[in-house]
Formats: C-alpha cells, structure tokens, sequence
C-alpha cells in the first residue's frame, strides 16, 4: 500500500503539458497562463520554457473555475488562497500543547456543568 506521502509526491509532479490541461479543465490556454500570471497557478518549467502542471495545479484550475462561476473575482480567490497559505505556514501544536489546551476546555465545560447543576438545584427549592 503506497504510504500518503508518496501520494502526494505523485499528486505533485509535473508532467501534464498545457494542451493536456486544457482538455481537463475545459480552459483555454490564454486563461490558464494569464491564472500564471496572477500567480494563482505555478505550473513547472522545462529546460525549453514548457510549462507542465502537476495533478493539483489542475484542481487548482477546476476550484478556480467554480469560484468564477460562483462569481468571485480573482482579487477576492487570491485573498482565499493567502488565507489557505497563511494557515498552512501557522505551527501546530504540540502533543504537550494539545493537552494542556484540551484540559483547559474540560475545565471550562466541567465549571459550566456545575454553574448549571447548582442553578437547577436551586430552581427545584422554588
């Protein structure tokens, strides 16, 4: 069984020229280099200047289709992508991180718990 990283090692490699792109994605060659241009796609380059695009440069060009369709603008997918970006490039949490933050919200629930058992309690003596 091929592991996940090998996957998307797979999912990454470039190897589509842009004709073959063109027929997947239903775009024309003038849209897919000017989304280039507006660095929303980064298609590779050959030693002879062809671009080649991986797997996910073509899902990118499909979700880039739909969010057009859906009518955004490309100022408003760029802004959607940096996003995506900037969560990407945010650390994750540590194992010793996690749990301290996870004890921290069952505090919290448990203290909320027992404000509500005291309240009902109380309501009964009414």
């Amino acid at each position: 069984m091929k592991s996940m990283a090998e996957k998307q090692l797979r999912r990454n490699l470039a190897v589509l020229p842009i004709g073959t792109v063109m027929k997947l994605t239903g775009q024309t060659a003038r849209q897919i280099r000017y989304y280039e241009a507006q660095q929303l796609v980064l298609p590779e380059r050959t030693a002879g200047h062809q671009r080649l695009f991986s797997l996910n440069d073509v899902d990118r060009l499909l979700e880039l289709k739909d969010y057009l369709a859906e009518g955004a603008t490309i100022a408003q997918i760029r802004q959607i992508y940096q996003k995506q970006a900037q969560k990407r490039q945010q650390p994750e949490l540590s194992d010793t991180q996690t749990r301290q933050l996870l004890a921290q919200e069952l505090l919290s629930v448990s203290g909320l718990v027992g404000q509500r058992s005291a309240i009902s309690q109380s309501s009964k003596l009414y």
